[in-house]
């Protein structure tokens, strides 16, 4: 906790001269992000810091796993409620869903939680959103066998899951329809602060430059 005072402290000493104008603007003119972006609660993803922008540019979500349950009653969370209001309401004109390398969720989707998840059950229920990711990896994966590729593998096909399932939501596939909305599919690899985005044509992730 000191170490947060500490940065707070910083902040207001040193760095909120220059974002004074921006808060007073934001303050007064309410938020206007343009982007929607999904990411994991890893605390190594940083949404802001990996594509420099500013308060007020991105409406950021970030749960265990960048998981987009489809819309469904059963699936009634935050992740809903905010694609919801960030479409509807914000009217944003972008949707990154950004998974990562070395993801825990993806590695317990694979392998399971430890005591069968006796002890998270929330989390348990929370993969279980993405079984049909699990069931894909193990059909059409069997020939990986480190664990390190699989949880990649994982981590990619369950953005592409993501993006699938924003398509259920009735105000995603409306503002789609009428050009007003783009969807993006993003990877982060960690090691190098690469950014990787799904291309369609090639179906691959490719290399953002």
């Amino acid at each position: 906790m000191q170490r947060l005072i500490e940065g707070l402290h910083k902040f207001q000493n040193d760095e909120l001269g220059q974002y004074q104008d921006l808060f007073h603007r934001l303050s007064v003119e309410g938020q206007n992000p343009h982007t929607l972006f999904i990411t994991c609660s890893d605390s190594r993803v940083l949404a802001e810091l990996i594509t420099q922008s500013q308060p007020g540019d991105l409406f950021v979500v970030k749960n265990m796993g960048n998981i987009v349950p489809p819309a469904d009653p059963r699936y009634r969370n935050s992740t809903a409620a905010a694609i919801e209001f960030a479409v509807n309401t914000l009217e944003v004109k972008d949707i990154v869903v950004c998974g990562h390398s070395q993801c825990g969720a993806m590695q317990a989707l694979l392998e399971g939680l430890p005591n069968e998840g006796k002890d998270q059950p929330h989390l348990q229920q929370w993969l279980e959103v993405v079984g049909p990711v699990k069931k894909l990896i193990q059909q059409n994966y069997s020939h990986l066998a480190d664990r390190d590729l699989l949880a990649t593998a994982a981590a990619q096909e369950n953005v592409l899951y993501a993006l699938e399932n924003l398509h259920t939501y009735p105000v995603v596939v409306e503002r789609l329809a009428a050009g007003k909305l783009r969807l993006h599919g993003w990877f982060f690899k960690i090691a190098t602060a690469q950014i990787f985005a799904y291309d369609a044509v090639s179906q691959q992730f490719l290399s953002i430059k």
